[in-house]
């Protein structure tokens, strides 16, 4: 059975950094890409980070330069370091497993977190 995770949301003003865990278990965290999304209140979910098999990153616009996506294979862990946060990073982060290996995209995933809470005050 395969599950995932989440944890390490929590509220923060707005500057600092928190770091999102995605425990996976019933699969290997490298085997397929890994992914981040977050949902705001009211909005769409929004596809943030990926990172394929060969542990290369991909990050949308909105967060490039300030969110540092990884994995620990030996924990079979999923992260997301986030620093630099604003108001508008607040969200549920989800992280999800897509079945393709490389060129991620942010859309295409078969198994999903229940997500994390990320409140950023001003």
């Amino acid at each position: 059975q395969v599950r995932l995770v989440e944890s390490g949301g929590g509220s923060v003003q707005a500057g600092g950094s928190l770091r999102l865990s995605c425990q996976v278990s019933g699969v290997n965290v490298t085997r397929r890409c890994m992914m981040w999304f977050r949902q705001a209140p009211g909005k769409d979910r929004e596809g943030i980070s990926t990172l394929d098999v060969d542990g290369v990153p991909a990050y949308a616009d909105s967060v490039q330069g300030r969110f540092t996506i990884s994995s620990d294979s030996s924990k079979n862990i999923l992260y997301l370091q986030m620093n630099s946060l604003k108001p508008e990073d607040t969200a549920t982060y989800i992280c999800a497993r897509s079945p393709l290996f490389r060129k991620c995209g942010m859309t295409n995933a078969d198994y999903w977190g229940q997500g994390t809470k990320v409140t950023v005050s001003s």
